[in-house]
Parts: structure tokens; sequence; C-alpha cells
């Protein structure tokens, strides 16, 4: 399973039109859905990143992709068939995209085994959910160890009742699509009022102490970047 990751800025006065593009029918959503066209495809998630965590109108969509022959379908589609004045139309509505072509990493809740078909194609309305992304860059030849370590500890930290946090997909980029030392971690805010706790208070000493993930953690990689993300109340994971 690969899985594209988008990150659209989008022209403030074609928020609202650029949305429609991905949620309704001839859209991107509708667009995976016929497999009659080879797409083998899904959207799965349509992301807002809230104002004021960062860069005005940023959207983030994540489309999972069966394997890379789809993926080569899809970018013909695109390129050169039905999708290719959809993607012109986009472009008018955005300043510009950049895109990643990811692997699920091997302890991902979301992996390769689910079932594509049993994503919904048509936007039906939900209550909205706040993600936390975050993006990580191990130092030089520790990204194996990283992704090891991070699977055994950091995920036990979020398996308690009191985490904030929980997991709900986790990436890497595919090989040669992308920096090769990266790992992202998507994850649900299980209590949006803790994310105001966390922006202002600091890290309690015990946690910063050795035998924390906070403080080992260091020993493979001192550089990360988040993003809040608020869910669209039609994506068809939230």
């Amino acid at each position: 399973m690969l899985f594209l990751h988008e990150v659209h800025r989008i022209k403030g006065a074609a928020e609202d039109e650029f949305e429609a593009a991905y949620r309704d029918k001839g859209g991107w959503m509708d667009a995976m859905a016929h497999a009659d066209r080879g797409s083998s495809a899904r959207l799965l998630w349509y992301l807002n990143q809230a104002h004021g965590s960062g860069p005005s109108y940023t959207v983030i969509t994540i489309t999972a992709i069966s394997d890379g022959a789809a993926w080569e379908r899809l970018a013909r589609r695109i390129q050169q068939g039905e999708l290719r004045p959809w993607m012109a139309r986009l472009d008018t509505l955005r300043h510009d995209v950049t895109g990643s072509l990811l692997q699920a990493l091997p302890w991902s809740p979301l992996g390769d085994d689910f079932d594509l078909g049993s994503v919904p194609t048509a936007g039906g309305e939900h209550g909205l959910s706040v993600y936390m992304e975050d993006t990580m860059w191990p130092h030089q030849g520790m990204l194996g160890k990283y992704i090891e370590r991070a699977g055994s500890h950091y995920t036990a930290l979020l398996d308690r009742p009191e985490a904030l946090l929980a997991i709900e997909a986790g990436f890497q980029p595919a090989c040669g699509a992308g920096l090769r030392r990266q790992v992202s971690l998507l994850q649900k805010v299980r209590d949006p009022a803790g994310i105001v706790r966390l922006l202002t208070t600091e890290i309690a000493p015990e946690r910063r102490q050795p035998g924390t993930w906070m403080h080992d953690a260091l020993e493979l990689r001192d550089r990360w970047a988040s993003r809040l993300l608020r869910t669209s109340s039609w994506s068809p994971r939230w």
C-alpha cells in the first residue's frame, strides 16, 4: 500500500471551492471510486491546518493507493486522461502543492492490510476531530533504530488511558520518493483541551530524565515539526 500525502496552499477566497473539488460528485473522492478505470485508490483524510497554528489556508490530503501499478495508472489519468481538466482547475484554486509518496511503518495501526473498498466515497456528515501530525528527521544512520524504538517506547506511552494522543497512522517515504530519513505520525487528539495545557506549561523535569522518551530519543533525533489539523465534516476518516 502507498499513501499520497499532499500539502496544499489554498487561495483564501477559493477555500470552499477547493474543498468542493475534493468532496462533490466528479471530484477527487468520487474519481477514486471508479475501479473500472484502474484507480485502486481512496481518499482517506481531508484535513485543514487550524488557523493560528501555522501557515493560513493550508489543507492536507492523504490518499491510499493499492500499489505502484495503481499509482502509475492514477498518474496517467491525471496527466493524460479524464482527470487532467480537473487538475488544471484545481491549480487555479491554490498557490502550490507539495506531495510525498509514503509507506506505512511496520507498526502503524493503518497498514497494508486494510480494505480499500470499505472506505466511503461519498461525503457523509460527521463531527470534527483534531489531529497532531508530527514529522521527525532522525540522525544520520539512525532511521531504522528510531522506527524500532518509537514502535516499542513511544507507542507504549500512548497506550495509557490518560494519553493525550492516539496514533492513527505512521509513515516513512517510499524508497526513492522524497527524504529518506523522515518519519511522520498522524495522531488523533483524544482531549482537545489538553492541547492548551501542552502549549501553556513546561515539560516537567521528571519527564526529561534518563529513561524517559523525551530524553532517550535525543540519541536518535532532535528535530521534529508538529501541525495541528482538523478534519472536514465529510472526510472519509475522522
